[in-house]
């Protein structure tokens, strides 16, 4: 079995925000979104996905070159101020890591 160093990592945040927070999060997520894209070692891609029945239930995922890339960031000063905006916007939040074991993408597809 592969170690957490060796294979890529997805990190889910579930999160639930305060009433009325919504655009604050999403503004605060928009001012930080492509330094992490850009400048952060290891990170391949995050979404961020709000229930469509539940206005203050989201979702953040992301997924990195090894979970250990993310487990150095997450550690950083750096993460902490720059995860401060959105963290002020939520009432609840728990993060899962997992290792990716298995991927299946779609075909390229011709564009014709």
């Amino acid at each position: 079995m592969s170690g957490r160093g060796d294979t890529k990592g997805r990190v889910v945040f579930v999160i639930r925000l305060h009433p009325g927070k919504q655009d604050e999060f999403l503004a605060a997520y928009e001012s930080i979104r492509y330094e992490v894209a850009q400048g952060v070692k290891g990170h391949l891609v995050d979404q961020v996905c709000q229930s469509p029945d539940d206005p203050d239930s989201w979702l953040i995922t992301s997924e990195w070159e090894s979970l250990d890339d993310f487990l150095t960031w997450e550690s950083t000063e750096e993460h902490r101020d720059l995860a401060r905006p959105l963290r002020e916007c939520m009432a609840e939040a728990r993060s899962f890591k997992y290792l990716v074991r298995e991927e299946t993408r779609a075909p390229e597809r011709s564009v014709t």
